[in-house]
């Protein structure tokens, strides 16, 4: 029974997840609603809350391609806060993500009953059980239904879109507000209100360990994934407005349906429409369910919650407990008060987002260095305060009772914590920040290890026999200026017990070695090497001088110096160490990290994360 994920997901699966979680009730339901706040100019509010999600995801994507793994933002809240806020995270987001879900079905139920008068309570739960025993399929077919659910979706979108644009009155335009007058803070209001509309984006950092391909798949599907959906807002909200007489769209609870039988396609544009919504509502759902569920398992998993839910079963290694706990949320919030409920879905949405913002400023400024994500949120620091701003001034717009709600969410959370996880002994990314600030020094590596099997799993990274010569390396930080005699005396007494030679012998070695020919690789790296007496007898030494040490009149300051000592029956061996040693050096960014390393730990990833041809 194993507590790994597989990774099946693709770039279009990525996309799909996205975009099927986005495009649901906030298009299908509210914008009746939102017209008769606002008017026609309804628009500009997606069209802003389309942009603050684009820009708070920012944040996310570089997270999720630093640390791809299950529970998305709870976990790179809990990476860079702590397991108390991460705790928080946790719970604010497995209950966003099902009750958004949730109430995806009860939209499918709601329909259902107009059509034909099924009941809401039974059907929504039937279709809650439907969904989990899809996602008991395994994710791959998950994923499979939702790329088939997605590609319906955006073919009714687009027809409507398309055949409804000719019938467009700009008459029905004016006046765009409501009162004749602009008013901005109206429209970010407004914003707030939908902004639930664009929560799928969690979605896919929940299941971010699950994607093949991190690096590339997850910056692209859900950037792709956002501005697809922002586009079909607006477009498709133009031509609802512009087809639809005003006193009919308001308040209306179909109005894209209304506006689609009001285009050249007619009673067939209804049905489009309703087929549409119904494929909206599934996909939401489906990757709700998908995503929720991975919120339990990664929580457990870190001892935060009992470790029943982070087990997974069978072939396909599927989350079952975590699964099941999810659908049965969902299957009781179709009893609860689900706008209200979907209200504060959207204020922990945000209050999410506000969080990776936070962490991203948190990891960069704490020094780890394996913190290495390869998309980087552009314009820092500036992008993720403003965002952190924004999103704040949109979750004051909601109003107290959802915040309140809110807040007891977090109260169960910090109950949670203090009866599971107060024990959980966590580095993480804020205390090397205070120590930094302080000028301390953590004696853990605990957070850059854990850091460093994620590269090593995000990266492809297959350990070789160098790898475990650096793992089983001596390491040495010298703050201090020294000389090369000075270093290669410190050398000789570390070594000489390991090769079983006097440390004065060894010391004679290295300053003879280096007198008939310099070791200096370039003006930065120095690789002194010697062959030993023994059998089967390699060892690496690998010392950091971080004032440098003159070896020759045009190497006056060497930081990294590498000590290999081999016996004559490892030569072969001794030379594909050279050979990956010159590989790692010449990379992009060795020289920055080896100044950025501070402890042993550090200043063997350097080594083991490095770009180079493994041979296994």
């Amino acid at each position: 029974m194993s507590k790994d994920l597989l990774k099946t997901l693709g770039l279009l699966d990525i996309f799909c997840i996205a975009t099927g979680a986005m495009i649901s009730s906030g298009i299908f339901i509210l914008p009746g609603v939102a017209f008769e706040k606002m008017g026609p100019a309804m628009i500009l509010g997606y069209l802003l809350a389309g942009i603050f999600a684009c820009l708070g995801s920012l944040a996310t994507i570089e997270l999720a391609t630093a640390m791809p793994l299950a529970g998305g933002i709870y976990y790179y809240t809990e990476r860079s806060l702590g397991p108390l806020a991460g705790t928080i995270s946790g719970l604010l987001n497995w209950s966003a993500i099902a009750l958004k879900s949730s109430f995806a079905i009860f939209g499918m139920a709601e329909l259902l009953y107009q059509l034909w008068g099924v009941p809401r309570i039974p059907s929504g739960i039937a279709m809650t059980i439907f969904f989990l025993l899809v996602n008991l399929i395994g994710t791959n077919a998950a994923a499979w239904a939702q790329d088939i659910m997605v590609f319906i979706l955006l073919a009714a979108m687009g027809a409507f879109i398309v055949c409804g644009a000719p019938a467009v009155d700009p008459a029905r335009f004016t006046p765009f507000f409501l009162d004749g007058k602009a008013n901005f803070s109206e429209v970010i209001a407004l914003a707030a209100f939908v902004f639930v509309a664009f929560g799928g984006l969690l979605d896919v950092a929940s299941v971010s360990e699950e994607v093949k391909n991190p690096v590339r798949n997850i910056p692209a599907g859900m950037l792709r994934g956002i501005i697809t959906v922002t586009l079909i807002y607006v477009c498709g909200l133009i031509v609802t407005v512009g087809v639809v007489p005003g006193n009919e769209l308001a308040g209306s609870l179909t109005p894209l349906s209304d506006a689609a039988g009001r285009t050249s396609l007619g009673k067939a544009g209804f049905w489009i429409i309703t087929l549409g919504a119904m494929m909206a509502f599934v996909t939401t759902a489906n990757a709700g369910i998908m995503a929720a569920a991975r919120f339990p398992f990664a929580l457990s998993r870190d001892k935060l919650i009992p470790a029943f839910f982070s087990r997974v079963y069978g072939r396909k290694q599927l989350p079952l407990p975590s699964l099941i706990l999810t659908g049965a949320v969902m299957a009781a919030a179709l009893f609860l008060d689900l706008e209200r409920l979907v209200t504060v879905a959207s204020t922990v949405i945000m209050l999410s987002f506000i969080l990776t913002n936070i962490s991203v400023i948190i990891l960069r400024e704490s020094g780890i260095q394996n913190y290495r994500p390869t998309f980087r949120m552009p314009l820092y620091p500036v992008l993720p305060l403003i965002s952190i701003i924004a999103f704040l001034i949109l979750i004051i717009q909601m109003g107290i009772g959802a915040v309140q709600i809110a807040l007891g969410i977090i109260v169960a959370a910090v109950v949670l914590y203090f009866l599971f996880g107060r024990k959980v002994q966590l580095e993480y990314a804020l205390m090397h920040l205070v120590a930094r600030i302080s000028n301390c020094r953590i004696n853990s590596d605990g957070l850059e290890t854990e850091l460093r099997d994620i590269l090593r799993s995000r990266d492809g990274i297959v350990q070789d026999d160098f790898d475990k010569l650096v793992e089983e390396s001596s390491v040495m930080v010298i703050e201090h200026a020294v000389t090369m005699p000075e270093l290669f005396d410190i050398v000789a007494q570390k070594m000489a017990p390991q090769l079983g030679c006097p440390a004065k012998e060894l010391d004679e070695k290295l300053l003879i070695r280096e007198s008939e020919s310099s070791t200096v690789l370039n003006p930065f790296v120095a690789i002194p090497h010697l062959t030993v007496e023994g059998h089967s007898q390699f060892r690496m030494m690998l010392v950091k001088c971080a004032e440098g040490v003159e070896f020759t009149p045009e190497a006056k300051q060497v930081h990294a110096v590498i000590f290999l000592f081999a016996s004559p029956d490892r030569r072969n061996f001794h030379l594909r160490a050279l050979a990956a040693i010159a590989q790692t050096i010449q990379g992009r960014g060795f020289e920055p990290r080896w100044h950025k390393a501070r402890t042993p730990s550090q200043v063997q990833d350097v080594f083991l994360l490095g770009k180079r041809r493994r041979e296994i």
